[in-house]
């Protein structure tokens, strides 16, 4: 079974990809980045945590439409532009876990969609 997940509480896709799809129990998010979902704009141009927490946020959105939360979460991936970033990034988004943590890369690009400075996707397991 293969379905197709979509939020309006998180951000339209500015692509050809879905917000998430669901295969059997397993939902596989798209990397979110901090925009806005009502005004598609970034909730800060150059703050890496209020961009890290608006993610979470898009991230928290998709869960709910699921009937998931963040200990459903079982393997994220971080994209930063600049690795420089890595601690505030680490801590803005352990505050969204309880004790256990899913497992994670964390990498630097050069360059993101929209300029973002963060962009995090994540697979789910209900």
């Amino acid at each position: 079974m293969r379905e197709t997940i979509f939020s309006e509480n998180a951000p339209k896709p500015i692509g050809p990809y879905s917000q998430a799809v669901r295969s059997g129990n397993t939902i596989y998010f798209s990397g979110q980045i901090g925009l806005d979902p009502q005004t598609g704009q970034f909730v800060s141009e150059t703050d890496v945590v209020a961009q890290t927490h608006q993610v979470m946020k898009n991230i928290s959105a998709l869960l709910e439409t699921c009937g998931a939360n963040y200990s459903n979460i079982v393997k994220t991936s971080i994209f930063l532009k600049d690795m420089n970033d890595f601690p505030k990034v680490n801590d803005a988004y352990a505050t969204y876990f309880d004790a256990v943590f899913p497992a994670r890369e964390t990498v630097e690009v050069s360059r993101l969609p929209k300029d973002a400075l963060v962009e995090i996707s994540v697979i789910v397991v209900l």
